[in-house]
């Protein structure tokens, strides 16, 4: 992967949109990199309403419903050591894709810490996600934990 954008989920969307191109007529999309999705969405609201699907320049996408809690919260989902375990399959599976594209609802506290992380497996300095606010702390750690208990044994 050439790069790791976190966006919102209206900003994920546009980000999608710019890749648009009536049938037949690819080169008029403003935008041509090949792209994969996680798309963090909300269990409490049983989503945003729409799904990203594949297509020509989408290469993937993983969908998780989890709410942007730490511990555990009655009625919400925490996130646990299963999505982590698909996020790092999910980056691993698409690591050919020019862009990994991460979002939330804000794109402040999951997407966040799940793009930090994702530099940081790529190999990339992970440091401006931590800037200018704080990310999801459980997420980051859940997600390093496995990674380095369950991947880096194995690389």
């Amino acid at each position: 992967m050439k790069r790791v954008i976190v966006k919102s989920v209206y900003d994920a969307f546009d980000y999608v949109m710019d890749h648009y191109y009536p049938y037949g007529l690819e080169e008029l999309a403003s935008l041509n990199d090949s792209y994969a999705v996680i798309s963090i969405q909300d269990s409490h609201t049983g989503g945003f309403g729409f799904r990203f699907e594949k297509n020509l320049f989408c290469r993937d996408v993983l969908t998780l419903y989890f709410d942007d809690i730490e511990k555990d919260v009655e009625g919400a989902v925490l996130f646990d050591e299963n999505m982590a375990r698909s996020i790092i399959d999910f980056i691993n599976q698409n690591i050919f894709a020019d862009t990994l594209l991460l979002h939330c609802y804000g794109g402040l506290s999951r997407s966040r810490a799940a793009g930090a992380f994702a530099v940081w497996m790529l190999g990339g300095n992970n440091e401006k996600y931590s800037k200018n606010g704080s990310y999801n702390q459980h997420v980051y750690t859940t997600l390093m934990k496995v990674y380095l208990n369950e991947y880096y044994k194995k690389a």
